[in-house]
């Protein structure tokens, strides 16, 4: 079946589509970037009807050699996408009837383009999860990296944005890989839910004709087709869950793009930029600034919105499906071009930093880092904590007015705070000595931080030899 210029589908229409209704209406503007799961679904649609006998076995082979033609024209960009037919489905359809005849018109038997945009989605949907895990594995292993490489160097750790204790710069670029890790986990669990098949679902209660519904699941690879139809062709669920696992990722590399942006300030100066991931000013030319990481900061705010859109689409809507559901696309498409690219440019950043030491260490100096030390260690004599903490603010108080670090206190000025402080505390007014003392899992501690290291090493190693190239889509 075709549709001829703008005329409603089917015959219980007499009038033309209105031309703004049909600007509307019209999908084909983005759904045809499906037209390769759109394919693919249909040549396994195509097989199960010739293995059914719900067409005939030559039906079956002529439709299979079109669709060899059209994916030689869909690659060579030789399709020509008609706004009248709507849709990518209405698009390859037409064109596969005017390339092998009245076959083509056959293929759409026991399926609606309900169950099939349900199938194209999930197919389309399962490649893009697969980049966005494989962008997650090569940024986690850029961090990894440059953590192996800095093992040693100790910066301010921070709360409510003020130096608060001395942590290695290692374990801070893994508390990135650890955040990446549970965007990875949610969107592998969003496939492992949504991995069902919709085909045979019909319009939204099946098919008369005797479809085997498990041979197009297993060849298209999903689990197992979906269980009731009505629910097939009303769901979007895997949508919103997998926007919202891109969300959390794109939030995550919004607050790392907010560190960078900080840390490659004058005012921080803890890193350096590459030259090819900032730019300079129109008018000052002395500025170097983070424009990548301060965009993918912003960008953020475009996945969010996507998955906002697609629950505010489907808040209201009765079983089964209805028109709104066409808006489910754009804001997909748009979230997952801005997380894979936000996360392949910030594996680039992260590979090309400059950490800078000094500054670092300077931070620590002068941030009364090690404050907690002194508290722990007249804790650690008997003396309440709480007590503790109020000798050591007073003692932070005394170095803010005579513009001195703790460690510049004499005995003799502690003590006057405290009778009990002896020499011994200045063993603990060392910033790598209060970091080795928190020798315990999930701590900074220097064996800590490597056994890290080394089961991030492992568990990367392991992934990259399992990830599975995908053609961009």
């Amino acid at each position: 079946m075709e549709n001829n210029d703008k005329k409603a589908w089917g015959g219980r229409f007499a009038e033309d589509t209105a031309d703004l209704a049909l600007k509307l209406s019209e999908s084909i503007s983005y759904d045809r970037r499906l037209a390769r799961q759109d394919i693919r679904g249909s040549r396994a649609h195509a097989r199960m009807l010739a293995a059914r006998g719900i067409i005939s076995a030559k039906d079956g082979e002529t439709i299979q050699s079109g669709f060899d033609q059209l994916e030689k024209e869909l690659a060579e960009g030789n399709v020509t996408w008609d706004v009248t037919k709507e849709d990518v489905h209405m698009n390859l359809e037409s064109r596969l009837t005017a390339i092998i005849g009245d076959a083509g018109g056959r293929l759409h038997t026991a399926r609606s383009r309900n169950d099939q945009v349900a199938t194209d989605t999930r197919l389309w949907l399962r490649d893009a999860c697969a980049q966005t895990v494989g962008a997650i594995h090569h940024l986690q292993s850029a961090l990894h990296r440059r953590a192996q490489e800095n093992v040693d160097v100790l910066l301010p750790g921070y709360t409510h944005l003020q130096r608060a204790q001395p942590v290695r710069l290692a374990h801070h670029l893994l508390a990135w890989v650890e955040m990446l890790e549970r965007d990875r986990g949610r969107i592998s669990d969003a496939v492992q839910r949504f991995n069902q098949c919709p085909l045979g679902s019909g319009a939204l209660a099946g098919t008369t004709f005797p479809i085997d519904r498990e041979q197009t699941s297993k060849e298209l690879g999903f689990r197992e087709p979906t269980q009731n139809s009505m629910d097939t062709v009303a769901d979007r669920d895997f949508i919103a869950e997998v926007l919202s696992a891109w969300s959390i990722c794109a939030i995550h590399l919004s607050r790392f793009s907010e560190e960078l942006v900080l840390w490659c300030s004058q005012e921080f100066g803890f890193v350096k930029m590459s030259d090819a991931y900032a730019t300079g000013s129109s008018m000052m030319p002395q500025k170097k600034n983070p424009d990548m990481a301060e965009l993918i900061r912003g960008k953020s705010g475009r996945v969010v919105g996507a998955l906002v859109s697609i629950l505010t689409v489907m808040k209201g809507l009765p079983l089964t499906y209805n028109r709104d559901m066409q808006e489910d696309k754009e804001g997909l498409f748009d979230g997952f071009d801005t997380v894979l690219l936000s996360l392949q440019v910030m594996a680039g950043m992260v590979a090309t930093l400059s950490f800078q030491e000094e500054p670092m260490a300077r931070a620590l100096k002068e941030g009364f880092a090690d404050a907690t030390e002194i508290a722990d260690w007249l804790a650690e004599r008997g003396m309440p904590f709480r007590d503790a903490h109020h000798v050591v603010g007073r003692l932070v108080a005394r170095c803010t007015r005579e513009q001195k670090v703790l460690a510049e206190l004499s005995l003799e000025e502690l003590q006057q705070e405290h009778a009990g402080f002896d020499d011994t505390v200045y063993e603990v007014l060392n910033m790598e000595r209060a970091v080795e003392r928190r020798d315990h899992v999930g701590g900074p501690a220097r064996a800590q931080v490597q056994a890290q290291l080394q089961r991030w090493q492992t568990l990367l190693e392991g992934r990259a030899n399992a990830l599975t190239p995908t053609d961009p889509i």
